[in-house]
């Protein structure tokens, strides 16, 4: 269904929606499906529980009925084990639905039982009921349908403060920036969000995601075959460096950013221009390892390894980055692709469909 279908249907669906979702909160089961972790490890050691204990309401909080989860290239990194988590856990950290149950000081903020809303950098959200800081939950437009709106959480809020803020301004509108994996997930929004803000960007993708890379607007796009029998990108298939140093005059970009990691972290030192900035920000590829500083010394480089909850600090913060997001796809300026939607019982197929690198937009669960 189009975008323009799907406005239009959930406009005249959501008053009724409203309704039925506040008649059928006024009791919250004890349990609930969940994709729970009880040992680190592949995706197969994710299961579906039904009779998990539904989470309470805390101060100040809200409980949202989720319906639906995103899926994240750091979820794949809990449940392996290579971000430390306390076991067992439910996976994932962004969500949405309607509001189940309000605390008494949600209420006071005006937050009320039936309100449609997205959330995200809040863990255990591959559940039926997620337990959400009031100050941490968004009203979604009615415009917006409520799966873009879970998509603009961890990916949308992520490509914001990499093309906004994490930078800290050595790149200036007119400037270039190379953005890798312009074919997938995040870096479809970054590449959209760094023209909306004047940057001129070089894009990386595989060769069957070409034309969702080139549908970003970047002014120059990098192709790299695909490495025999997957989705991925093989980085030795291009030499990145003279093809960046032809497109930018010799001079390098002034920012990178890279959620790749292992494959590409060399070669995004070394396309920088004088006083450019590493953005290192994920690891699709293997986690970049410990290397000396001095690899920044040939033109005085900048690193930066930034993460989401420091840059959603306040509500403040929050607020500001959504409100662009949603005035940007109000006014069609910003595309977002939902590729994939698996049910929950499906956690382990949803997992590893986004570390095969298959996305080609947002991945979701319908719980």
């Amino acid at each position: 269904m189009s975008a323009i279908l799907r406005n239009r249907a959930v406009k005249q669906a959501l008053s009724g929606a409203y309704a039925g979702y506040a008649r059928g909160f006024a009791s919250v089961p004890d349990v609930m499906r969940a994709a729970v972790v009880r040992e680190t490890g592949p995706s197969s050691v994710m299961k579906v529980e039904h009779d998990y204990p539904v989470p309470k309401l805390q101060p100040g909080g809200v409980l949202v009925k989720n319906k639906y989860s995103g899926i994240n290239f750091i979820d794949t990194y809990h449940r392996s084990g290579l971000y430390k988590r306390e076991l067992p856990f439910i996976g994932g950290q962004e969500g949405g639905g309607f509001i189940a149950a309000v605390s008494p000081e949600a209420e006071a903020q005006g937050v009320k039982v039936g309100d449609r809303v997205a959330y995200s950098s809040v863990f255990q959200t591959y559940a039926e009921y997620t337990a959400v800081p009031a100050n941490k939950v968004v009203t979604v437009p009615e415009e917006v349908p409520l799966d873009v709106a879970v998509s603009c959480g961890v990916q949308g809020m992520t490509a914001h403060y990499l093309t906004h803020s994490a930078h800290a301004g050595l790149v200036k509108p007119g400037e270039w920036m190379l953005i890798h994996g312009t074919g997938s997930g995040t870096c479809q929004w970054a590449a959209q969000m760094a023209k909306l803000r004047g940057y001129k960007v070089i894009g990386t993708c595989s060769e069957s995601k070409q034309d969702i890379a080139r549908a970003t607007g970047v002014d120059e796009l990098i192709v790299y075959k695909e490495a025999q029998g997957t989705s991925y990108e093989d980085y030795t298939s291009v030499d990145l460096v003279p093809k960046v140093m032809e497109i930018t005059g010799g001079e390098g970009v002034k920012a990178v950013i890279d959620g790749i990691g292992l494959a590409t972290w060399e070669t995004s030192i070394e396309v920088l221009a004088r006083r450019g900035i590493f953005v290192s920000f994920g690891n699709a590829s293997g986690a970049v390892p410990a290397f000396p500083p001095l690899r920044f010394i040939n033109k005085s480089g900048f690193l930066t390894r930034p993460k989401l909850n420091d840059y959603t600090v306040t509500r403040e913060e929050l607020m500001s980055r959504a409100n662009d997001i949603y005035g940007w796809l109000a006014k069609g300026e910003l595309k977002v692709a939902v590729d994939r939607c698996f049910p929950l019982e499906q956690a382990k197929e949803g997992h590893d469909y986004l570390e095969a690198g298959k996305s080609r937009g947002k991945v979701l669960y319908e719980i």
